[in-house]
């Protein structure tokens, strides 16, 4: 597939910060990118640079190989949504989506053709005499990305569309806004901070801290392969363990934590013998009465400190040695807070980070 989106060595300087430092990203057509970070990270200014509403200090922007950076954004051949919806209170659904396209002077077919298929496409054409005041604010969202569709952009900008939903609502438009993407296979680039939103919608992640990208891949290489300690503590929850590298060998590792003794597997680079960071998911940790039968590289005995139930599943905190450790395990094993558990977890998931990398 075709790249539809190029940013080259990007920076965009105010007059008391630097929000974004010499970024760099490829984009290919059809994908739903999702930029995830921690407030002021740079990925909403990110996202107006590319939409045209910010200029970078330096660097290019490329639309489907088109130098973009100086074009304003009415030439680009982009849209963008916002948290805010921003739509016409005077205008219906229908004029509201028809908004763009009548103003190209396009041909009223033409024109009333390409909203029928929009409005039936995100479930409205039963309400296209409606007002925005008689609309929810999910239905209200899909109008302002029907309009923004109109016009079929190869890339859809999404700056956090679903921030002011309640949390049923978010989940649905979740839903709605990769089945859209899906049905009209353009390029959608969503901004948010919520790595749940990101993981359930995305291709492609893009992680972002102070300005740079940590981290670029899918939602199950970042979940299951985060290369630093900002990765793998901002998607997903992760124990962490000080440890101490002995030999380094063949894509693998051991490792000394205190008196035991690990294994693990390097995902960052450059990894050394020394102080390094080890990480394992609660998800990826089984808890047995004893050590017969585990078979597992690595191995630590604990007593449960708390049991949570959550329905399918149930959060226990386990400590060893002081340290306490979260596992999240089958809701049909039983044990008890005061257990004497044996904590067990495989070489793969045992995940071993440079923290001269960690930021």
């Amino acid at each position: 597939m075709a790249n539809v989106l190029k940013v080259d060595a990007v920076t965009k300087e105010f007059s008391d910060f630097v929000a974004v430092k010499s970024l760099s990203l490829e984009l290919k057509s059809g994908e739903f990118v999702t930029l995830l970070g921690p407030s002021g990270c740079g990925k909403s200014t990110t996202l107006r640079m590319v939409g045209g509403f910010e200029e970078p200090t330096s660097g290019k922007i490329y639309i489907e190989g088109v130098d973009s950076t100086n074009i304003p954004p009415h030439k680009r051949n982009v849209n963008m949504v916002f948290q805010d919806y921003a739509l016409f209170p005077h205008l219906t659904v229908r004029q509201n989506v028809a908004f763009g396209l009548q103003l190209k002077g396009l041909p009223e077919a033409e024109v009333t053709a390409r909203v029928d298929e929009l409005l039936k496409l995100v479930q409205l054409d039963t309400m296209h005499r409606r007002m925005p005041s008689e609309l929810s604010g999910g239905q209200r969202q899909r109008v302002a990305l029907a309009r923004a569709l109109a016009p079929n952009p190869p890339l859809l900008l999404l700056d956090e569309p679903l921030g002011a939903l309640d949390a049923k609502l978010r989940r649905e438009m979740q839903d709605e806004l990769r089945r859209l993407q899906r049905a009209t296979g353009k390029t959608f680039v969503l901004v948010t901070h919520d790595q749940e939103e990101a993981l359930t919608m995305s291709d492609t992640i893009v992680v972002m801290n102070e300005g740079r990208i940590e981290q670029m891949g899918s939602p199950e290489e970042l979940y299951n392969f985060p290369r630093t300690e900002f990765v793998a503590r901002f998607i997903g929850e992760m124990n962490f363990l000080p440890v101490q590298v002995k030999t380094l060998s063949d894509g693998l590792a051991n490792v000394a934590w205190g008196q035991f003794d690990l294994r693990a597997v390097p995902v960052s680079a450059d990894v050394k013998i020394g102080s390094n960071l080890i990480g394992v998911r609660p998800d990826k940790i089984t808890l047995h009465a004893n050590q017969q039968g585990v078979g597992q590289d690595n191995m630590l005995t604990g007593r449960i400190e708390d049991r949570v139930f959550r329905g399918s599943s149930v959060h226990y905190t386990v400590e060893v040695n002081g340290v306490r450790f979260a596992v999240t395990a089958s809701a049909e094993q039983n044990f008890a807070a005061g257990d004497q558990v044996v904590m067990a977890w495989s070489t793969q998931n045992t995940l071993l980070m440079n923290t001269a990398e960690a930021k």
